[in-house]
């Protein structure tokens, strides 16, 4: 009697662990909901190692919704005052050193920003992954010490920037803490690594990371966030092209 009590109880306990684990859908809706904001204000720095030096980028951001998006670089001098405005799928640049203003489009959106291992493709990129993938659990794992699902995303459509992405994804937190992003070949492009996390305004948000362009010479590009605003007013006239020059 003993001995089948428990053969139950533990079959039991089983059944309800397999029932609470979330499906690729549920876990990519709460990623896509822990990181998203109406608006986001971000001062951040870009640490290049190439192959044969480094060098540091600092910038400031203006984000809102995930169709607007102004970005103007601080630092070095040499780059300062240049200035990135997207609206919905197209891309303005200026450069002060010509003073002029260009349209990022086509084969150019898979260039590198400022010589770092992210495209101007990647940080046009503020869609729902739930919008863009299908997603499904494949396994668990650690990362940061921290239990995670390991969740393999497939593209909906072709009009992505990858076809397919394995995220690792804190269980507690739904905050990927690494991710590898893959041609439609199976071709590896792209890794993400979280080296550390914070939190702004009680929402957990990785504020180091390190960033590998698999196809690139150099150690990659490591993202330092150094202040984080969510959900502030940012005036109308910033996502404009008249910004640009100013």
């Amino acid at each position: 009697m003993t001995r089948n009590c428990i053969l139950c109880l533990c079959l039991s306990l089983g059944l309800c662990l397999a029932a609470e684990a979330p499906s690729g859908a549920e876990i990519l809706k709460k990623v896509d909901e822990n990181g998203y904001a109406a608006t986001r204000v971000a001062v951040s720095e870009m640490v290049i190692h190439l192959a044969r030096n480094t060098r540091t980028v600092r910038a400031k951001s203006w984000v809102e919704g995930a169709d607007k998006s102004f970005t103007e670089f601080l630092y070095p001098a040499r780059d300062a005052g240049t200035k990135m405005l997207k609206l919905k799928d197209e891309l303005w640049m200026y450069t002060p050193e010509t003073d002029r203003t260009i349209k990022i489009s086509g084969h150019m959106l898979r260039q590198s920003v400022m010589g770092s291992d992210l495209s101007y493709e990647d940080m046009m990129e503020d869609r729902k992954l739930v919008d863009l993938y299908d997603a499904e659990v494949t396994g668990e794992d650690k990362m940061l010490g921290r239990p995670c699902w390991i969740v393999k995303l497939t593209a909906k459509a072709p009009d992505v920037s990858y076809y397919s992405r394995e995220v690792w994804v804190d269980k507690e937190r739904y905050l990927p803490l690494r991710e590898d992003r893959f041609a439609k070949s199976g071709k590896l492009l792209k890794t993400t690594e979280v080296k550390s996390v914070a939190q702004y305004q009680g929402r957990w948000f990785a504020d180091r990371a390190t960033f590998k362009d698999a196809l690139r010479s150099g150690e990659g590009t490591e993202f330092v966030v150094d202040s984080l605003r969510l959900n502030v007013p940012i005036p109308d006239y910033i996502f404009s092209k008249a910004s640009l020059r100013k």
